[in-house]
C-alpha cells in the first residue's frame, strides 16, 4: 500500500532526485495531477534512459534523440514504469518541472499547482494494466493527502498544452481509469 510521508515522498518505491524542481510559490495550492507519457528513446521501453533525463546525465552520443534533448532541464514527481514500478523524482510539495507553458480551467503555470505522473508508454501504444492499477493507487493517495485534487481535477498533458503536447495520447483510457477510481 502506498503512502506519503511527511516529507512528501512516497515511501516503498524508488526515489531518483532529481536537480530540476523548484519551491511552488504556494505549497497549500497542490491542486491539479497530469498525467503524460515518456519513453526513451521514443518507443522503446526500460532501461535508464528516463531517469538519465530527469537527472540531467543522458548522454548525447548514446542515440541520436538524445543529442536534441540531453540539454532539457525536465522532470515529474513520479515516473510508472511498464510493469507498474514506481520511481519518484521530485517530492510533491516541490514543483517539478513537467508541464511548460500550460494552461487549466484558465489559469496559466500548471506546474505551479500540479502533481506531474507520467507513464512510460507512448501516444499510441496501450498503457498496461499494471500501470493503470499502479496510477489508479497512486491517485487515491493523492486525493487523501492533497484534497484540492480530485476527480475533476485530473487532466492529460494534452489537454493543457494542446498543439504543443499529444500525450498520453489516445491510446490512454480515460473511461477505464476514471471508472477505477470510482470503485472500492
Amino acid at each position: 500500500m502506498l503512502t506519503i510521508n511527511s516529507r512528501h515522498w512516497l515511501e516503498g518505491v524508488k526515489h531518483v532526485p532529481s536537480p530540476f524542481y523548484d519551491q511552488r510559490p504556494d505549497s497549500d495550492d497542490i491542486s491539479l495531477l497530469v498525467v503524460h507519457n515518456i519513453s526513451l528513446p521514443p518507443g522503446q521501453f526500460g532501461g535508464p534512459y528516463i531517469e538519465q533525463l530527469f537527472t540531467g546525465k543522458l548522454n548525447p552520443d548514446e542515440h541520436p534523440y538524445f543529442e536534441l534533448i540531453s540539454g532539457f532541464r525536465v522532470s515529474a514527481h513520479c515516473l510508472i514504469r511498464r510493469n507498474g514500478d514506481i520511481i519518484q523524482f521530485v517530492p510533491f510539495d516541490c514543483r517539478a518541472w513537467h508541464a511548460g507553458v500550460s494552461q487549466f480551467a484558465g489559469r496559466d503555470k500548471c506546474n505551479d499547482f500540479s502533481i506531474g505522473i507520467e507513464l512510460e508508454g507512448t501516444d499510441t501504444l496501450p498503457y498496461t494494466q499494471a500501470q493503470y492499477d499502479t496510477l489508479t493507487e497512486l491517485t487515491r493517495v493523492i486525493f487523501n493527502c492533497y484534497p484540492k485534487v480530485n476527480s475533476s481535477r485530473i487532466t492529460g498533458h494534452e489537454f493543457i498544452a494542446p498543439g504543443r503536447k499529444t500525450d498520453p495520447g489516445l491510446s490512454f483510457d480515460w473511461r477505464a481509469y476514471k471508472t477505477a477510481l470510482r470503485e472500492k
